[in-house]
């Protein structure tokens, strides 16, 4: 008697009788196996023509030329200071110094990037484009001046210093016990420049 609440399933009962011969031959299992090989071929063919009418469409091969002007992204830089939020994502412009045939580029570094190495893929790469005026026709380019320097006499100028005090009254971050040597360390200083 079965149990109450299932019934077992036996693989028995999931094939399908008609389509199985249970006996088979030596020629049966050959035609068996050639068309498992043909049907994988044709799968792994047809998957390879999509990835690659998928990577034709997305990428484009670089036309960089020797001398051209490229920007360089700062995707995997660790040398730049500042916030990460604020730093560009592109800093140039650097001209090309040599090609490794479509792979990466070799650039010329300058200012804060001079100690990282100049040789970069191609994905991190895009070409630079000055803008002119005629990109845009309205903004015109306002020339740097710089300021007559005022040349004032020696001054004294008094400074004091509060440091130690605001140190002693913040008690969160002293105790008591260390507030009397503290006071004593910063004391009022005045400073004559």
């Amino acid at each position: 008697m079965w149990e109450k609440g299932w019934n077992p399933r036996l693989p028995a009962d999931t094939l399908r009788k008609h389509l199985i011969d249970i006996k088979l031959t030596a020629s049966s299992f050959k035609i068996i196996l050639d068309k498992v090989k043909h049907h994988s071929k044709q799968s792994m063919n047809d998957a390879f023509y999509y990835a690659k009418q998928k990577w034709d469409k997305i990428n484009k091969v670089p036309d960089f030329k020797v001398v051209d002007l490229v920007l360089a992204s700062t995707l995997n830089f660790k040398n730049i200071i500042g916030p990460k939020k604020l730093k560009d994502s592109y800093v140039g412009p650097f001209f090309v110094v040599s090609l490794h045939e479509t792979n990466a580029v070799q650039v010329e570094m300058s200012g804060e990037l001079e100690n990282k190495h100049p040789t970069l893929p191609i994905s991190l790469i895009k070409p630079y484009h000055p803008a002119g005026n005629k990109l845009f026709p309205l903004r015109n380019p306002n020339p740097w001046t710089v300021p007559p320097e005022e040349q004032s006499e020696n001054e004294n100028i008094k400074k004091l210093i509060h440091q130690g005090e605001s140190r002693v009254n913040r008690r969160r971050l002293t105790s008591h016990r260390t507030a009397v040597s503290i006071k004593s360390c910063f004391s009022r200083v005045s400073v004559t420049l």
